[in-house]
């Protein structure tokens, strides 16, 4: 360690935690026979620390963990620390009530299994037995952030158990004026216990193994009289007084041997005694006033302040440490144990090391130094070692202990008193969690105790408690404002006050712990832990008092002699600087880099002012030491480059997975994070310093101008060039400074979820990213989050990356690595460095104030990473919803493009991603970023930015083109959107373009736009597009149809307009059968219409559409046949349609809704029938008029209407009144020519009149529609009615015959027969049509003979029916009389022909 720190002073480092304080569960412990006796004095707090025997080893479970506690009156407070990982219930507080612990009176031994704490009371003994940690984890692989800690199954321990606790017995009982104790573990797993005996001397209390049976035992060491005699000489009966026996041990130490332990005591006869345990033995006695100079007095004096302290090394064999305590001075001997043949012992004398502090602590002894803790006159701690093998002046180093906070707060008239002193009591690093929770306690009249509180609650708190006692002092009703800020002032001091007061007792050293493993030194205190660092040489020699400075060897600085002593010079006189420098001094150089002023102007108005108030003549004492400085201008150039840590970061060698397991959470733990942290604050701070009496120092010299101390005017450059390489440090140092101190802000898991999607965007989530469960509750600083998320990981990696040295050999150097880690994360934050983490992690944990603070610092002077700052930046203003300012950054940090590494890896190309220029990849990523925001405005103004840039890249072009297109469409900027569109290079592209322009202003229905558009060279593109839209989609839903109607007859295409609403018409037919779809279908085809007769006839035609199935859509799978052939698609006939056509279709399209608003039931059939279907249909709902004129339309036989019509009669006719109701709906469907009757006429009346007038207004060929109406009355047995007969007598009475014999109406036939006979022979032959009867000068008559003669024989066959033979009878005697008449007739004709 010497080597190490190479004789250097070191720093005291807080490891208080800033969050709510730990978990401690509560443990309580009655030992049964414990009394509160007389005279039970409560002891002085006291504290120790315990190491695991492989805390130094890279690969075990308890490396860097180590063990630490306080006592106080009956309580114990036992914390286990680990440097890797955060524990889990590390920490408990035992209650031992009615005892009181003896300080020192905790210790902790380590067996391969367990864990053993052996405690002692001014009345009893106890043993707590925990398993060891390597047996709670068995891996030796440490990869989790958290594990349980030793203390976490105490609550399972049975404090009860006799076997684990003892009374200590009356006899021989312990000693009240000593509180010396030892104990440790045996070989067997015996607990012993060395106490002062009463009697003097001491004696050993053993326990049996705790898993073993056994009595308590005990052993008292005492020599025999005349032993004593021998080997102590005559004895001062002044120390017998009052102090007991002589031989009382004031401090015992135990080294445990294989089989023996010796016990070392150091008595109050100033003598150090040595026991063998094993033999009982008194082996050595050693005067050690031998080894004190002047030691009269000393010798009658009882030497109770003495200590005594062990050190052991494999190598070197046993120290002893001794502290001889007199008054006004003490003194440190160092002895080595040498064993002589024979058994016997004794002190081989080392060192004689003397102090001159007051009041000793504590000290620690290893084989090579002493780290003492003393209390000067001003109850100021002090902290110092020497290594006492090589230092042989004696010249102690120094430690720079922590201060306290300062006694007041000073108060500009600018500044607010709540806002100031919230911020000195909440600064990081000033006070602790609980000082603050305790003066809240007290200052909040001790209401309900404040229990845990997080960092922000305690401050709303804090505020709270102070605000409320403000206004409670308040008894006027109107106070002035200088008043109440008087009052503020007054009100917050006095919290302030109590905090200090809290914070100063918390602060109270206790004990020096060091770990002889890793050489690490810890100070433990009341009320937390700091850490013993060492001092960097820059700090070291600029923080050294004077005293000491002018001691220092110049040597051990540099090689160069001459130049190391210039150096000192150099930094005497800036420290003359700095202790002459006021406040008002110091905060114009603070204000001057907060508002981004130049340093070296402050620093020259500094210097001024220090001239003016110069009442010391300090600046007569900076000239002469300057004259002392051989080379100033060197001088200040080697200070200057041992503060500069601006290099070429060298990226880390990939390690072996073993390595990286291991190494994953060295240093990880919250603990080490703030020591880490905070002695880079600390550095920082005091760099700054140096820096900024380096600048007025500089300032001073330009301004002396003095060629002796210049060296001629040739070196005026090389100053004005330091002067610029001193701000920039400056600016640095305030730079990490204010980093050190700035908290980081707790971020909503829903805003870490936002900002890992847009990292994912950026490609950038491996680096930064931060996991949603950080920043619980205690507050970390952002170089804190830093370090712990991003630094850690690489400085490690960097530290052990040396490729030959083996882990398990690794021992883990607590000194040497705090430094190297330090040195290595300084260049990680430094600004100056081209590597970009510390931003970039800021950016990754949703740090935005704080990076656009860090930002803002940076700018001015920095001209390092100037494009990822501004992209950063560019990022926060994203964040804080300011799209303009953000796109303004974006676009100056595109000038960085290819010069930065942080850019350079947000445009590293994808695998297969086209390679385009480094400045378009970066648009590209920076477009899709704003994108995922969405911030359309601003991804078109940067696409059109990024365009000018992708001039020759026609991809990129495309690319860009149809980016602003679609954010100009989703803004509604449709002209926009059209021009960008054609404007597009990439044919493919633009036509999805179209394609999507068509499709979003379809569904917002701005079709005029849409329409109106130009669509140069995309015309028929843009018709393809949304007639295979129109066939794709819903009709009803959709107006495309419409829309291509429309876009034809804008541009006057009348045919093509026609033949889309004529295809809408037919799949509307076939596709949409409701009511409103055969109303559609009508004016579909009427707009048709009129589209062709806007056209010159002879070019009024379309061709007929092809049926749906036919359309080949884009992208359909090919049809295949059963054998799985593809089949050929059918070549269709064309079909030309002209207007006429169109007019019947219309027609039959207006007949359609006629009838679906009759019945709407029929729609759904309606559709799309034919007409013969369409008529069938017309005629079963009753529609005989349109039913008519559909077939007159069609040129279709009205045969179907007047079936219709006879079979609706006949249904009526034997109807009931539902019928005769429902009948009227359809009739007055039809247009009946009025008759006026005198009698109301029902509705079958009616039905007959309208077959009745449709047979006389309808002609047939061969009166064909009389025919059908007899033939449907008589096949339904009905029997006609008499205008029926009559009328068909008139046209064919013959058919009528016919009909009767067909369905065997003989007599009606008999009746017609005779009839017809006497008609033709002159008797009623106007109701047969006849015109002139039978007659000689009339033309010729005939009789249906073949009809009568089938009626004859139908009669014939049946004679045995009189009934029958009576009508054969008549028609066979009528023919006769007819023969007759005709043969009369037939002569006189050719009678008059002759």
């Amino acid at each position: 360690m010497a080597a190490a720190l190479a004789e250097r002073s070191c720093l005291e480092l807080s490891g208080a935690e800033r969050g709510p304080r730990r978990r401690v569960r509560e443990l309580a412990l009655s030992p049964p026979g414990a009394s509160v006796g007389p005279g039970a004095g409560r002891y002085a707090d006291s504290a120790g620390g315990f190491c695991y025997q492989e805390s130094a080893q890279l690969v075990s479970v308890t490396r860097n963990r180590f063990i630490h506690w306080t006592t106080s009156g009956d309580t114990l407070e036992l914390v286990e620390e680990s440097l890797d990982i955060n524990l889990l219930n590390n920490a408990i507080r035992l209650k031992i009530q009615n005892c009181s612990l003896l300080p020192g009176g905790v210790h902790v031994c380590e067996t391969q299994n367990l864990v053993v704490i052996l405690i002692v009371t001014n009345q009893t003994v106890h043993r707590l037995v925990l398993p060891h940690p390597a047996r709670m984890y068995r891996s030796e692989l440490i990869t989790e952030g958290q594990m349980q800690s030793v203390f976490t199954d105490i609550g399972k321990i049975n404090f009860r158990d006799p076997s684990n606790y003892h009374m200590i017995p009356s006899i021989p009982g312990l000693a009240s004026n000593s509180t010396a104790s030892a104990a440790w573990l045996s070989s067997d797993g015996e607990a012993l216990f060395a106490l002062p005996s009463a009697s003097g001397g001491i004696f050993v209390l053993k326990l049996p193994p705790h898993d073993g049976h056994g009595i308590v035992s005990v052993v008292e060491l005492k020599q025999s009289s005349v032993m004593q005699r021998l080997l102590t000489g005559w004895m001062p009966t002044a120390i017998r007084g009052d102090q007991g026996p002589s031989d009382l041990p004031v401090s015992l130490s135990v080294h445990c041997l294989e089989h023996d332990a010796f016990l070392f005591a150091l008595c109050q006869d100033h003598k150090l005694r040595m026991w063998s345990y094993k033999d009982q033995m008194c082996l050595m006695v050693a005067d050690l006033l031998e080894f004190v100079p002047v030691n009269k007095d000393l010798r009658l004096a009882a030497g109770t302040g003495h200590r005594l302290r062990l050190a052991y090394s494999q190598s070197l064999g046993l120290y002893l440490g001794v502290y001889m305590h007199a008054p006004k001075r003490g003194q440190f001997c160092v002895f080595q144990l040498v064993s002589t043949e024979s058994n016997r012992y004794s002190l081989d004398h080392i060192s004689s090391l003397f102090t001159s502090q007051e009041t000793l602590i504590d000290f620690a002894l290893t084989p090579a130094e002493i780290w003492a803790l003393w209390h000067d006159d001003e109850n100021q701690t002090i902290v110092k070692y020497i290594n006492f093998e090589q230092n042989i002046a004696g010249q102690w180093n120094q430690v720079f202990v922590q201060p306290l906070p300062e006694e007041e707060v000073t108060i500009r008239e600018d500044q607010d008193p709540r806002e100031t002193y919230l911020e000195s009591l909440f600064m990081p690093g000033r006070f602790t969690n609980a000082a603050l929770l305790k003066a809240l306690q007290i200052f909040s009249r001790g209401g309900e105790r404040i229990m845990d509180l997080t960092w922000d609650e305690l401050k709303k708190e804090v505020t709270l408690a102070v605000e409320n006692e403000l206004q409670g002092s308040v008894t006027e009703y109107e106070v002035s404002q200088e008043e109440f800020r008087q009052l503020q002032v007054e009100f917050w001091s006095k919290f302030y006050a109590c905090c200090l007061q809290y914070q100063e007792a918390l602060s109270r050293p206790l004990a020096v712990h060091l770990n002889p493993y890793t050489n690490m030194v810890c100070l433990l205190k009341k009320g937390f832990l700091s850490f013993l660092v060492p001092c960097s040489l820059v700090d070291h020699l600029y923080l050294l008092s004077d005293e000491h400075l002018l001691t220092e060897d110049d040597s051990t600085i540099f090689d160069d002699l001459e130049m190391s002593r210039d150096v000192v010079c150099l930094v005497q006189c800036l420290r003359l600087i700095g202790e002459s420098i006021s406040m008002e001094m110091a905060f114009i150089m603070e204000m001057a880099c907060s508002r981004l002023q130049p340093p070296e102007k402050a620093a020259e108005q500094i210097l001024e002012d220090l001239i003016a108030n110069d009442t010391e003549n300090v600046m007569e004492d900076i000239h002469s030491k300057l004259q002392e400085i051989r080379n100033p201008i060197h001088a200040i150039g080697v200070l200057i480059r041992e503060m500069d840590y601006e290099m070429d970061l060298e990226m880390e060698r990939a390690q072996p997975l073993n390595v990286r397991m291991n190494l994953s959470q060295l240093y990880g733990s919250g603990t080490a994070v703030t020591v880490v942290c905070r002695g880079v604050c600390k550095m920082a701070t005091t760099r700054f310093l140096i820096c900024r009496d380096l600048l007025i120092l500089q300032q001073l010299l330009l301004r002396l101008g003095n060629a002796m101390i210049l060296g001629g005017g040739q070196l005026f450059q090389s100053q004005q060039d330091l002067l610029h390489r001193t701000s920039p440090l400056l600016l640095s140092y305030y730079l990490i400074r204010w980093a050190s101190q700035c908290l980081a802000s707790d971020v909503p898991v829903d805003t870490l979820e936002s900002n890992l999607q847009h990292l994912s965007v950026l490609e950038l989530t491996d680096t930064t990213a931060l996991t949603p469960h950080k920043l619980v509750s205690s507050p970390q600083t952002i170089v804190e989050l830093f370090f712990q998320e991003v630094a850690r990981k690489h400085i490690i990696s960097h530290l052990f990356s040396q490729p030959n040295t083996s882990l398990s050999e690794t021992s883990l150097n607590w000194p040497n690595l705090i430094t190297a880690i330090a040195a290595d994360l300084l260049p990680l934050l430094w600004p100056s460095n081209p590597g970009f983490l510390f931003p970039e992690c800021l950016m990754g944990s949703c740090q935005y104030t704080q990076l656009q603070e860090y930002i803002r610092l940076l700018q001015p002077w920095c001209h390092v990473n100037v494009g990822s700052c501004r992209f950063l930046m560019g990022r926060c203003y994203l964040v804080m919803g300011e799209g303009h300012k953000a796109l303004d950054c974006f676009c100056q940090a595109a000038s960085e493009v290819g010069k930065e590494e942080f850019l350079d890896r947000l445009i590293r190309a994808e695998d297969g991603e086209m390679a385009s220029t480094p400045r378009l990849q970066y648009y590209d990523k920076v477009l899709r970023l704003l994108d995922v925001i969405g911030l359309p405005e601003l991804v078109i103004q940067l696409a059109t930015l990024a365009i000018t840039e992708a001039a020759d890249d026609w991809r990129s072009q495309a690319t860009l083109r149809t980016c602003i297109f679609k954010h100009h469409l989703d803004l509604g900027h449709n002209s926009q959107a059209y021009e960008a569109l054609t404007q597009n290079p990439d044919s493919s592209r633009q036509l999805d373009c179209l394609r999507q322009l068509v499709v979003v202003l379809c569904e917002r229905s701005q079709l005029q736009d849409l329409v109106e558009f130009p669509y140069v060279n995309l015309h028929n593109e843009v018709v393809g597009i949304i007639e295979s839209r129109a066939r794709a989609v819903d009709l009803m839903t959709h107006n495309y149809y419409e829309l291509l109607y429309a876009f034809h007859i804008y541009r006057h295409n009348y045919r093509k307009a026609g033949t889309v609403m004529f295809e809408y018409g037919m799949r509307l037919g076939r596709e949409v059968r409701t009511l409103r779809g055969l109303q559609k279908q009508g004016n579909c085809y009427l707009a048709a219409i009129n589209c062709l007769r806007l056209i010159r006839p002879e070019y009024a035609w379309i061709v007929q559409p092809a049926s749906g199935a036919v359309y080949e859509r884009p992208g359909a799978s090919p049809k295949r046949s059963h054998d799985g052939e593809c089949t050929a698609v059918p070549t269709r006939q064309i079909e030309i349609l002209e207007l006429e056509d169109l007019e019947k279709e219309c027609m039959l399209a207006h007949i359609r809704l006629t009838l679906a608003q009759h019945d709407p039931s029929t729609a759904a059939v309606a559709g799309s029938s034919s007409p013969e279907e369409m008529v069938t249909l017309l005629v079963q709902a009753g529609l005989f008029d349109t039913a008519i004129s559909l077939c007159q339309t069609f040129k279709l036989p009205l045969t179907p209407v007047f079936e219709g019509l006879a079979f609706k009669c006949i249904k009526l006719q034997f109807g009931g009144e539902a019928a005769q109701a429902e009948a009227w709906d359809w009739l007055a469907a039809n247009q009946l020519s009025s008759v006026i009757t005198t009698k109301e006429s029902s509705a079958t009346d009616e039905a007959w009149r309208l077959l009745a007038s449709y047979l006389d207004r309808y002609k047939s060929q061969n009166h064909l529609y009389h025919h059908c109406v007899i033939n449907k009355l008589l096949s339904h047995g009905v029997p006609l009615p008499n205008w029926l007969i009559n009328s068909y007598k008139k046209v064919d009475a013959a058919e009528l015959l016919r009909l009767y014999l067909n369905y065997a109406l003989l007599e009606e036939a008999v009746d017609l027969v005779l009839e017809y006979v006497d008609a033709l022979l002159g008797k009623g032959h106007e109701h047969f049509g006849i015109e002139c009867p039978l007659s000689a000068i009339a033309p010729m008559v005939w009789l249906p003979y073949s009809a009568i003669d089938q009626l004859l024989q139908a009669l014939g066959e049946n004679t045995t029916n009189h009934h029958s033979f009576v009508l054969y009878q008549k028609v066979q005697d009528k023919l006769e009389d007819y023969q007759q008449k005709v043969d009369t007739a037939t002569r006189d004709l050719l009678y008059r022909r002759n």
